[in-house]
């Protein structure tokens, strides 16, 4: 009895063990934005071993998601979408947020991933986001960066991802309107965030 006790124990430790590393697998996969492989792992832990806090908590590194800054503590700090987009900033880049005494966010990227560009086409998905569908695979784009150079479903739109590794997002280069004619390659965005980028004039 004590072994078929012990048996079922076993058993039932081993499919909690199985769930607990799907779920660790998942959070993973939501963080770097694609599935889990050793070297995505290794690249993450190494920008992980990188990222730091510091006294007081007035300034905080993180990784860059594609969205949100991803700080030490797991937690997500929010990147004004005209900062990334000005910055062309894509997963995987360091970034250092400084707040201020005023509560102010500061960023500065301090460790640019190695890009690559590709050039794309420019579609809605069936639940009404745009996606740039470069090289068979449709990447994410922040909003702000379409609406600034007044991108249009089918339009031609060049692109910025890692070199190396899965990325779900990617930052926008430049547009070329179905017509032909290129937009703006400088992005000249306003001010009046209260986040703003380090290198800025304050």
């Amino acid at each position: 009895m004590d072994k078929l006790s012990n048996l079922a124990l076993a058993l039932q430790m081993i499919d909690a063990a199985e769930k607990n590393i799907q779920s660790a697998k998942q959070l993973l996969k939501e963080m770097m934005g694609g599935p889990v492989t050793k070297a995505s792992l290794a690249q993450f832990a190494e920008k992980a071993g990188s990222l730091s806090v510091s006294e007081g908590g007035k300034v905080i590194e993180g990784v860059f998601d594609g969205q949100n800054m991803i700080g030490p503590d797991k937690k997500q700090y929010p990147v004004p979408a005209n900062y990334a987009s000005k910055s062309k900033l894509i997963e995987g880049d360091v970034l250092k947020l400084t707040i201020a005494d005023d509560g102010s966010f500061i960023y500065k990227q301090i460790g640019p991933m190695e890009r690559k560009k590709m050039l794309g086409m420019l579609l809605v998905d069936e639940k009404g986001d745009f996606k740039v569908l470069a090289e068979g695979k449709p990447y994410k784009v922040l909003l702000a960066s379409l609406t600034y150079f007044k991108a249009e479903a089918g339009d031609e739109v060049t692109i910025v991802v890692p070199e190396t590794g899965v990325a779900e997002w990617a930052a926008v280069e430049n547009v070329i309107k179905k017509g032909g004619a290129s937009a703006h390659t400088d992005m000249e965005m306003g001010e009046g965030s209260v986040i703003r980028d380090e290198d800025e004039e304050l």
